[in-house]
């Protein structure tokens, strides 16, 4: 099918002064693209963002959020409970220790379990209140805020940041430069070996890094946690929100219309408009909005919050506090952008306990309960049994049946115990050798064992019998494993 011919304007020289037509001539209608639709290239180049630094309430909310997190962070490895690193996740050993217990691979469903408790907080969350845990306590935002107030702090405000980056090199501009740059790498550092410091005695670690001492892997490591917080909170930032997070991808899953985002109300703010202060804002026709930019300049992911909700909005509210401070100015009413709904700003109202958020809750609630019941009536002793198959069984002189047997005993507390072996299921049945046996704390020993029984106690070829590890000193640190005992035909 041929592509159809647009209009031609008429000749030059045309005595009538409209266009000429062709008979055969299809007019196609050219429809305007929307102001705000326009081609994206992926590979286009970064174009900087420079943040506006903002003071008002949801900042201030802030310091009791992401800060307690982030001292967590660097000072959970320095504390010690019981003579230990209170938190340390000893790969070699296959331990992981956290405030005094002692978790073993085999308590990898507890971790399962745990991971999936924090996914349905997530989704929690996300439904009754957008993407608050992205604007106060994801670790891209927190640590994006501290290299931001580093930068201004060696760089300056939001317009001497962009005339110094616009300004020929000089010996001020690498002064300021370079100040910056060691302030992220510094932080990115201390960021880099806090993580090793999780799996690596940190005290040692510290000791070992300062003298240059430090094993290759350790070095190899603590240097790419650096880079890679360097490069992510210094250099990608918003880029990280915007193409790598999966999360911004899939909320709109989750959100409907009374989920709390931060959005601009048009029906308050149109249309924008420059005034004085004093000026009568209903005489010009204007709404409250007086198109300063301000929530734009503070914007993280640069983004224009009056364009509607954005997949790159992260919650953090900084055009809240924004625009609050200029509605303040100019002697409004706070509130034009605003923590809202869309049933809100649709002049309904929101309604918080609505089935799907009651749904999340009772799922997490019953969850919460389930693991905190495993956790506390979790005995940390395990033992496992496993007949010999090289010989089924061996007949003695007096006609009783013996069976070999290697029983591994794992002690996942962090004390030494001494435990007592003892079987049931089959009369009479007695262990030969040692029954008493001491592991330290973390100990694994793997026992080879006999157990001999009469034949006519054996009413089967194959009886049911439970071994029984208990410790002397805590009677209720104990295990129980099942096993069978064979006798000839």
């Amino acid at each position: 099918m041929a592509a159809p011919r647009t209009a031609l304007p008429a000749a030059a020289g045309a005595d009538s002064g409209t266009p000429m037509k062709d008979p055969d001539l299809i007019e196609v209608a050219q429809e305007a693209a929307p102001a705000e639709v326009a081609e994206l290239d992926l590979y286009q180049k970064r174009e900087k963002i420079y943040t506006r630094k903002v003071e008002g309430f949801y900042q201030r909310l802030r310091l009791f959020t992401g800060w307690p997190l982030l001292l967590g962070y660097y000072l959970l490895p320095w504390l010690n409970v019981d003579g230990r690193q209170a938190v340390w996740f000893d790969l070699p050993e296959r331990e992981f220790h956290i405030f005094g217990l002692v978790f073993w691979p085999q308590d990898f469903p507890l971790l399962a379990f745990l991971l999936i408790i924090s996914a349905f907080s997530l989704f929690a969350v996300t439904v009754s209140a957008g993407r608050v845990w992205c604007g106060y306590t994801c670790p891209q935002t927190v640590w994006t805020s501290i290299f931001m107030w580093i930068e201004q702090k060696t760089e300056g405000s939001r317009n001497q940041r962009i005339k110094l980056d616009k300004a020929p090199w000089s010996a001020e501009k690498v002064g300021r430069k370079s100040a910056k740059h060691a302030g992220w790498f510094f932080v990115a550092f201390m960021t880099g070996m806090t993580f090793v410091g999780y799996f690596y005695p940190i005290r040692e670690l510290a000791v070992e890094l300062a003298s240059l001492a430090t094993g290759k892997w350790q070095a190899l490591w603590t240097l790419f946690f650096t880079l890679a917080t360097y490069v992510n909170a210094g250099w990608m930032r918003e880029q990280v929100c915007t193409f790598m997070c999966p999360y911004a991808r899939f909320q709109s899953v989750m959100f409907d219309r009374d989920t709390l985002i931060v959005s601009y109300d048009p029906a308050r703010g149109e249309p924008r408009g420059s005034r004085k202060r004093d000026a009568d804002r209903r005489e010009l026709g204007l709404g409250d909005c007086i198109d300063c930019d301000l929530c734009v300049q503070v914007c993280p992911t640069g983004i224009d919050i009056r364009d509607g909700l954005q997949y790159e909005c992260i919650g953090c509210a900084l055009c809240i506090d924004a625009c609050d401070s200029v509605m303040d100015k100019m002697g409004y009413p706070q509130g034009l952008i605003r923590y809202t709904s869309e049933n809100e700003l649709a002049g309904g109202t929101t309604h918080w306990l609505r089935p799907r958020v009651l749904g999340y809750i009772a799922m997490l609630m019953l969850m919460i309960g389930v693991f905190s019941y495993n956790v506390a009536t979790r005995i940390p002793l395990e033992m496992t049994v496993i007949r010999d198959r090289n010989q089924l069984f061996v007949e003695t002189a007096d006609g009783a049946v013996e069976n070999i047997y290697k029983l591994h005993l794992v002690n996942m507390d962090g004390n030494p115990h001494a435990f007592t072996l003892s079987i049931d299921g089959i009369e009479d049945a007695e262990l030969l050798g040692a029954v008493r046996y001491s592991l330290d704390g973390g100990e694994t020993r793997t026992i080879s064992l006999r157990v001999r029984a009469r034949r006519e106690a054996l009413a089967t070829p194959s009886t049911e019998m439970t071994f029984t590890a208990v410790a002397e000193d805590m009677p209720s640190l104990r295990a129980v494993a099942e096993s069978r005992f064979m006798r000839p035909l």
